[in-house]
């Protein structure tokens, strides 16, 4: 297991989390390779591989972007954070979605948390979440580029919400003599350019002109990373810790979803509803 310090900057965080007391939260993103995890008040991302049984006889419950095995998922859920969190908590869980068949992850996602006992459950686009991470301007058109180990998103974000989406059952995993750098680089300027043929407004191309935000282990491929550039004539703008960056937007979410419940309820319920 992989252990990286801090959600937003990389630095130990020097100050416990506000609400500590009131909640138990968690921020997740669950990939098909890799499965992120941030835990309220440790600081930290666990980064695991997003397997059922870990060794040789590894079971992968999410593949392209679906969630293939429920039961799977949440034992991988429960190995990874049920010792992690405190006893008889109900935690607040905020989960990652790809933006297109998201309805289908959602859906799967909620049952597989409950093995978690969750307070609530909330689920966020991964776009939106990568904005987060990165403190964009949700007030202009922003174009977000997510290039995953299996599934690559491009998704345009007007107001923080989805405008417009594609997507591609291509990632960094899938490299090899077939699969090229620059095919995955093509896959994601033939989807741009879809975006704009069918755009009947501006929004894309100003989006464009603003850079892309680049998101996703891809960004950390140089290879890809030059192809884009050359392919879609714009510069482009990669998150810091760019293959984190969903769950630690996640992260910001639940603690501004805190932040709001605790000013509105001081004291939590005695039985609180879930969603």
């Amino acid at each position: 297991m992989t252990v990286i310090r801090s959600p937003r900057s990389g630095r130990a965080r020097t100050r416990p989390w506000p609400l500590q007391r009131q909640y138990t939260g968690v921020a997740l993103d669950m990939g098909s390779a890799r499965t992120r995890a941030w835990v309220a008040g440790r600081g930290m991302i666990l980064d695991v591989p997003t397997v059922t049984f870990p060794g040789a006889g590894a079971v992968y419950p999410i593949q392209r972007g679906s969630i293939v095995d429920t039961q799977g998922t949440a034992r991988m859920l429960d190995r990874l954070l049920g010792h992690r969190l405190p006893r008889f908590s109900r935690p607040l869980i905020v989960v990652t979605a790809p933006v297109l068949d998201g309805y289908a992850f959602r859906t799967e996602a909620r049952t597989a948390v409950e093995v978690l006992r969750p307070r609530t459950v909330l689920t966020v686009p991964s776009a939106r979440a990568v904005a987060l991470a990165a403190g964009a301007d949700l007030s202009r058109p922003l174009l977000v580029i997510d290039i995953g180990a299996h599934l690559t998103e491009v998704v345009l974000l007007v107001d923080g919400a989805v405008f417009d989406a594609r997507r591609t059952a291509l990632g960094t995993g899938d490299l090899d003599d077939a699969i090229t750098a620059a095919r995955i680089a093509e896959a994601v300027v033939e989807m741009v350019t879809s975006m704009r043929r069918q755009d009947g407004t501006s929004l894309t191309l100003d989006a464009l002109g603003r850079g892309p935000l680049l998101a996703g282990g891809g960004a950390l491929r140089p290879e890809i990373t030059c192809h884009l550039t050359g392919g879609l004539h714009a510069p482009l703008r990669a998150v810091p810790a760019p293959h984190t960056a969903a769950v630690r937007g996640a992260a910001k979410l639940l603690e501004a979803v805190h932040t709001r419940a605790i000013a509105a309820d001081p004291e939590p319920p005695d039985h609180p509803r879930r969603r």
